[in-house]
């Protein structure tokens, strides 16, 4: 048997206004944690203190793309981390390469005592902090010695992509921030859970598109292609905070299995047998 437990610590669309920027943790059942995105802000530190999860417990953070309501909050998470436990292990970071520039760029403006690289972050006395690891779509990254993951490319920025994360038989699927891509369908084939982004209704369907991302009927529309298990919805925009049930409608129109939106702090575990 295994199990994987899914933790949202952000939920919300980047003009989100109720929810906080995405982060979504994976906590396998072998001990592996895995932080897919780092929200913006402190909003991973909040969240995943309520949770009993702290800045020292995130090694592995697996980046869909380098916008700042997906990656903004890793200056942040490895501050405390430092701080917590100086002599720790650096903070590990797998994006794409374009995405790592971006994070680099970051770190360069806004840390302070520290020094960005093509391989990671120094402190000034040259202590490795974060280490950025460039991957490659279809090239799978050992987490653990149970755990693996790979990444696909999407259609939102130049280096987006989603990330399939699995272990013992058991596939989660993230997304990431995208329009209807058939390559999020091939990635996801067979995956127990498809974490996949809705920013609206196919009502607004020109204006998701306009946006880059994806309306509840194309995220449902690909968890059917994929032959996916359960399907949950996020990156959630403010005029469906409250009611999601629109959401929720119009996916089940398409997509046969469980359907749910996630919300800060909504957790979930999946089991394969």
């Amino acid at each position: 048997m295994t199990q994987v437990r899914i933790t949202f610590l952000g939920t919300g669309a980047g003009n989100c206004i109720h929810r906080a920027h995405t982060a979504i943790v994976l906590d396998w059942d072998d001990g592996t944690r895995v932080l897919l995105d780092a929200s913006s802000g402190n909003s991973v530190l909040r969240h995943g203190a309520q949770l009993g999860m702290l800045a020292q417990d995130f090694q592995q953070v697996l980046l869909s793309h380098h916008h700042a309501d997906h990656m903004g909050g890793l200056t942040h998470i490895q501050s405390q981390r430092t701080h917590a436990n100086p002599a720790g292990p650096p903070l590990q970071v797998h994006a794409s390469e374009e995405s790592l520039a971006g994070v680099r760029r970051m770190f360069g403006a806004v840390s302070r005592n520290t020094r960005a690289d093509q391989d990671g972050l120094h402190s000034a006395e040259g202590s490795q902090l974060a280490q950025w690891l460039p991957a490659q779509p279809g090239q799978w990254v050992q987490l653990s010695q149970q755990v693996r993951a790979r990444c696909f490319p999407v259609d939102h920025i130049g280096g987006a992509v989603g990330w399939r994360v699995e272990s013992g038989g058991l596939s989660v699927v993230f997304s990431g921030d995208t329009r209807f891509s058939s390559s999020v369908a091939e990635a996801a084939q067979g995956a127990q859970l498809l974490i996949h982004e809705a920013i609206s209704t196919n009502q607004e369907k020109e204006e998701a598109r306009r946006r880059a991302h994806s309306t509840a009927a194309e995220a449902a529309q690909i968890a059917a292609m994929a032959g996916s298990e359960h399907l949950v919805l996020t990156h959630i925009d403010s005029p469906f905070h409250i009611d999601t049930q629109p959401l929720i409608s119009e996916a089940r129109k398409t997509f046969p299995g469980p359907v749910s939106v996630a919300c800060d702090l909504y957790q979930l575990s999946v089991t394969r047998h």
